[in-house]
């Protein structure tokens, strides 16, 4: 199982950026994945999950309405629109898969493979 994450740069307030986490190892509809970010001195947090063999999505307060996940079953993809960026939004960003939950839902516990992160830096 292989996760990378991508897409991650520097960006303006107000600006838009699109994610990537190409999947390998596993069918996609097999396990849920998750987005998650850490900033400089926090600690990790859940901030979206999707699983699309029931098609469940889940967001954190702070990006909903802001971000949408999706998933492309074809190419083994889950993408991370973030739209209306600021400096909070600042982090690090991995993606996530978990081998032990069925679906995605508004706890963030059972996530197990990891990728590397990528930076998303907002500031003018």
């Amino acid at each position: 199982v292989q996760l990378q994450a991508s897409g991650g740069g520097l960006v303006q307030p107000g600006g838009s950026l699109r994610l990537s986490c190409a999947t390998s190892g596993f069918a996609l509809d097999h396990y849920p994945i998750a987005w998650f970010r850490q900033a400089p001195g926090k600690e990790r947090v859940g901030i979206s999950c999707i699983s699309t063999k029931d098609g469940n999505t889940n967001y954190a307060d702070s990006v909903k309405g802001r971000f949408t996940i999706s998933g492309d079953k074809a190419n083994n993809t889950v993408y991370l629109e973030m739209s209306r960026l600021n400096p909070d939004d600042t982090a690090v960003y991995y993606c996530s898969a978990s081998s032990v939950r069925s679906t995605c839902g508004s706890r963030w516990w059972g996530y197990d493979y990891w990728g590397q992160g990528t930076q998303v830096t907002v500031s003018s």
